[in-house]
């Protein structure tokens, strides 16, 4: 029979989730469309197994929610999705560790309230995956570490490769977890044909994409090489820990620090902390983004709210605090991960902040991205419909004869992006990742609306090129403040032979 301990236990993950994505649904769709999500979006209106930068999966849900029109609210709630199944697989991997329905509920609240998560479930991105199916792999190990049956290798392979197909940089966690292993007692696990049949799963779902990675001789490598020389900022190993202790909020961290400790000390889930001190090498060696290994603190969380929940075991003033704690600051910090304020109110929040934590500072990823007046994620939520109509403008104030040749030249993804999705009339292309494989679309470039750029001025491609507006956005990034748009009359060269050259992967 079941007992209402048993109960309670079954239901606090279904409640956690529950929360968790209404919570998101709540706190999300504010500002508008973020940059990389219009991009996901016009990537997924174009199906395809892979693209330069990215797997299908983000791009196909992306686009799947606006196939009957624009909704913000409709796009968000796929992350915030993923945010619930984080919270879910928490929850019952707290279970698999012994903690009971306090370390639940706490783990979940922490989870919740950390920001790199938070921000991971509160717009689309290709981390938005791996926010549950990191965890979710920690789940099916540590369960088939305890002896359950080996066939759930199958549904940690399937977990591993939905995951691949999101985001690129789970080999690096499915690698610390199988070297976690073989430094353990727990190897014992792997010496099963299941495993292998789970290494096929995994490899089989991922294979269409990355048999589209080699035929188009891996961009993705090239992307990743381009970022490390010049535009992403590399973090030193010491600097690189800090960042880690940022992103999970530094009032939470302590929380899957004590998880890492546990984990040490336990011999039945020490793999689990391996893996962990793994991943964080691989990203440090390998000059990764400090978000890149974050869907790891899932798991030191649950490990963590286990130790927590014993330490203040018959302490119910103890938990009320804790929780409390854990509630309060994380409502306090949360405009830093989720946007949800005004942004005159934000600006002056984060300067009272900043004034101590510098944090904006000390976050940074790439140079130049925190320049604006918003942080650069809220930033890049700001002044696209603005700049399409602007766009719009100039391309229907040429004459018909010269409309008829024109197509519109983006300088990156986000810009060609927002002009094609608010202003699908507009015929945009663009040189940077995807838009670049997409090509000229048949334009002859005889006549351009340039949006950003020059004009392709060091190759002396056109006779003439005229500034016929400067766009402006208060809130938007710092670059793209004072944007020209330009028309580029007489093309000197034929443009497939132009574009064969003007590729930029970065």
């Amino acid at each position: 029979m079941t007992t209402a301990p048993d109960r309670a236990l079954r239901s606090v993950p279904w409640l956690a989730a529950a929360a968790t994505f209404v919570f998101h649904l709540a706190a999300n769709p504010h500002y508008g469309y973020f940059r990389d999500e219009l991009y996901f979006i016009i990537c997924g209106f174009h199906p395809d197994w892979g693209y330069v930068d990215q797997p299908p999966l983000v791009p196909l849900m992306s686009a799947g929610t606006q196939l009957f029109g624009h909704s913000l609210v409709l796009l968000r709630a796929v992350p915030a999705l993923f945010a619930a199944a984080a919270a879910f697989a928490t929850c019952r991997l707290v279970t698999e560790f012994g903690g009971g329905v306090f370390a639940q509920s706490f783990a979940a609240v922490v989870v919740l309230f950390t920001g790199v998560s938070a921000a991971f479930g509160g717009k689309v991105g290709t981390d938005e995956v791996g926010l549950w199916t990191w965890p979710l792999i920690a789940l099916l190990v540590v369960r088939l570490s305890k002896g359950a049956d080996p066939r759930w290798w199958l549904a940690a392979g399937a977990a591993a490769g939905v995951s691949l197909e999101s985001k690129y940089s789970v080999i690096f966690f499915l690698a610390a977890i199988l070297a976690g292993l073989l430094l353990t007692p727990a190897r014992r696990i792997l010496f099963t044909r299941w495993f292998a049949l789970g290494c096929a799963v995994a490899v089989l779902i991922a294979l269409p994409n990355f048999v589209w990675q080699w035929q188009h001789g891996f961009p993705m490598l090239e992307l990743l090489h381009n970022g490390q020389n010049g535009k992403n900022i590399i973090a030193s190993p010491v600097l690189y820990v800090v960042q880690e202790i940022v992103i999970t909020m530094p009032f939470l961290a302590p929380v899957w620090m004590i998880g890492l400790v546990w984990l040490v000390r336990s011999a039945a889930f020490r793999f689990l902390a391996f893996a962990y001190v793994i991943v964080i090498a691989e990203m440090i060696v390998l000059h990764g983004k400090h978000y890149y290994p974050a869907a790891v603190y899932p798991i030191l969380i649950a490990a963590g709210a286990v130790p927590l929940e014993a330490w203040t075991q018959g302490r119910r003033t103890a938990r009320t605090a804790m929780v409390a704690y854990a509630l309060v600051l994380g409502l306090a910090f949360v405009p830093f991960a989720l946007p949800v304020l005004p942004e005159d109110t934000f600006v002056a929040y984060e300067a009272k902040v900043n004034a101590v934590l510098h944090l904006r500072g000390a976050l940074a990823t790439e140079h130049e991205r925190e320049t604006s007046k918003l942080p650069g994620d809220w930033a890049d939520m700001h002044g696209w419909p603005e700049l399409a109509a602007a766009v719009q403008h100039v391309y229907d104030g040429l004459s018909p004869q010269d409309r008829a040749q024109a197509v519109v030249l983006a300088d990156n993804y986000g810009t060609a992006s927002a002009i094609e999705f608010f202003t699908p009339g507009v015929p945009v292309i663009s040189t940077h990742n995807q838009y670049w494989l997409w090509g000229t679309k048949g334009y002859s470039g005889n006549i351009l609306v340039q949006v950003g750029g020059s004009c392709f001025a060091s190759r002396h491609l056109y006779a003439s090129r005229t500034i016929v507006t400067t766009f402006i956005s208060r809130w938007g990034i710092g670059w793209e403040q004072h944007l020209p748009i330009a028309i580029c009359r007489g093309i000197r060269k034929p443009f497939p032979e132009v574009w064969k050259d003007v590729r930029a992967f970065v």
